[in-house]
């Protein structure tokens, strides 16, 4: 595990449920990389993604409702989902990154948020 520093940027990452937040931030934690979940999803405030964390990138995973559905069998309706992503459009407009997940392994989810580090960092 590589060490983190409060040099580092922290990562926020905000999404539906079952769009991989929890999964890619053990996986960023593992590589030294600091990072948190918002659950943002479950809010009716429209900034609680800033409220709970001042991230200096926010990453938006993004996931389709089929996909979401077969991820975890969530027990919701399509009306749920896109309620979901109604109260997510704060955030997905703040993100600085923005990642869809349907076809993507948390291999390479995690190589497009390094890759963005990269280019945050010389900036």
């Amino acid at each position: 595990m590589g060490n983190t520093s409060d040099a580092d940027p922290l990562i926020g990452l905000v999404g539906v449920c079952a769009a991989g937040k929890t999964t890619i931030t053990a996986r960023l934690r593992a590589l030294g990389i600091r990072a948190k979940p918002i659950a943002q999803e479950h809010s009716y405030v429209a900034d609680m993604w800033l409220r709970l964390t001042h991230p200096e990138i926010l990453v938006f995973l993004d996931a389709s409702y089929p996909v979401c559905m077969a991820r975890r069998k969530l027990n919701w309706t399509e009306m749920e989902y896109q309620e979901q992503q109604h109260r997510l459009r704060h955030a997905r407009q703040h993100a600085n990154l923005y990642i869809f997940t349907d076809d993507l392994t948390p291999e390479q989810i995690i190589e497009k948020i390094r890759a963005f580090i990269q280019v945050w960092r010389q900036q």
